[in-house]
């Protein structure tokens, strides 16, 4: 498939989505992700309500080796494997990797070119012993507050700052790699849920610091926009369209027929629009009202203007876009469906992005993993026997 990262062998001790979406980013792009859990199975694969599709969403590509780590045979395994592996991604809560005995510096005694990877809810400094979680972290870092209206804050409507803290941790293993390259040794690396939230935050922090009040939530604020924002249709249902441009606007009033509007000087620039936006906009709601979904969605088309219908996640599935851009990859489920799920979002060359294994069952590959470190069948056996594996 000229994968990238094939020929990588990864440790993924994690749970959750944080440490998993790291680990799919690394197994989508061809290496070997060993997803350890316990005997009786990852805790993800038992959640419930918004966690149902945690494990299923981040778990293709990769293989699961069961084993008690707390025992003397577990912790030799995972020290065997940590021999020939190349990066180890971890997102336990604080402390525990170190004190089940994979920490860093033990790992790195057993192989120095080893890459660690520990994604945590904070980096170093006075809150880093704290547990977060990515809800946490959206309250306290802003996030929550810019998503809500005033007064009533609002959680992002997916595990954002889980995921891009996942990218984080990969963009630090791509760079611990290529330095790898040159220096033959690994690296520690290290991301945090509160300081991916206050990156993510930091124009906001900057907008503050130009303006004498306080940055508003975004239902609130001004948009540098005239038109930005959701509009009712006929037939009750609801559409976004954004005009970011003079040539947007013009393209705007021809195709709905709406010229009078260019010739009126109040509304020939953008800033223009945003001061008359008191009787504008609600003229501007009532016009498009007038129209349904599908003669909006048209007409915006035609005019080459962004907009957007207001989707649900289900709609996703049969997209245009993700369907014929060949942006789903078929995954069974643990229900047994078969269904569509987000591949790796970028184009890298003529490389090929494909599902090589579904989502693993508990300790679907321990034996083979057990049986390329030298353990015979009968030790397998007894292993399993007293609880050991999986």
């Amino acid at each position: 498939m000229n994968l990238p990262l094939e020929g990588l062998r990864v440790l993924e001790f994690t749970h959750a989505v944080m440490g998993p979406c790291c680990g799919l980013l690394l197994a989508d792009m061809g290496a070997e992700v060993i997803h350890i859990e316990p005997p009786g199975g990852d805790h993800t694969r038992r959640l419930q309500g918004f966690g149902t599709g945690y494990f299923s969403m981040y778990s293709r590509n990769k293989k699961s080796l069961a084993v008690n780590l707390k025992s003397e045979e577990g912790k030799t395994i995972i020290y065997e494997l940590a021999k020939e592996a190349d990066i180890l991604v971890e997102n336990f809560g604080p402390g525990t990797i170190d004190r089940l005995g994979f920490g860093y510096e033990k790992m790195k005694e057993i192989n120095d070119r080893l890459i660690y990877c520990s994604l945590k809810g904070f980096l170093n400094g006075p809150y880093e012993k704290r547990h977060a979680m990515d809800e946490v972290v959206q309250m306290m870092g802003g996030l929550a507050y810019m998503t809500g209206r005033p007064g009533d804050p609002i959680r992002a409507g997916t595990s954002i700052i889980d995921i891009t803290g996942g990218m984080f941790g990969y963009i630090g293993i791509i760079q611990a790699l290529y330095e790898r390259e040159k220096t033959g040794k690994g690296k520690f690396v290290k991301a945090a849920l509160f300081e991916t939230c206050a990156f993510l935050m930091g124009q906001h922090m900057a907008y503050s610091s130009q303006v004498n009040h306080a940055v508003p939530p975004m239902p609130a604020r001004i948009s540098a926009w005239s038109i930005y924002r959701i509009f009712d249709t006929k037939d009750e249902d609801k559409i976004f369209i954004g005009i970011i441009s003079e040539k947007h606007w013009e393209r705007f009033c021809t195709v709905f027929g709406w010229q009078e509007w260019l010739g009126d000087e109040r509304l020939a620039s953008n800033n223009g629009r945003i001061q008359e936006r008191e009787w504008f906009l609600p003229l501007l709601e009532e016009r498009i009202k007038q129209f349904t979904k599908a003669e909006i969605v048209e007409k915006c088309d035609e005019a080459h203007i962004p907009f957007a219908p207001i989707s649900r996640p289900e709609d996703l599935f049969e997209d245009q876009q993700l369907n014929e851009g060949q942006s789903l990859l078929n995954v069974s489920m643990p229900n047994g469906k078969n269904i569509k799920l987000p591949k790796f979002p970028i184009e890298y060359g003529d490389t090929e992005v494909q599902k090589r294994m579904d989502p693993p069952e508990i300790g679907e590959h321990t034996k083979d993993i057990l049986q390329e470190l030298g353990v015979n069948n009968e030790r397998i056996a007894e292993f399993r026997n007293k609880g050991i594996i999986q």
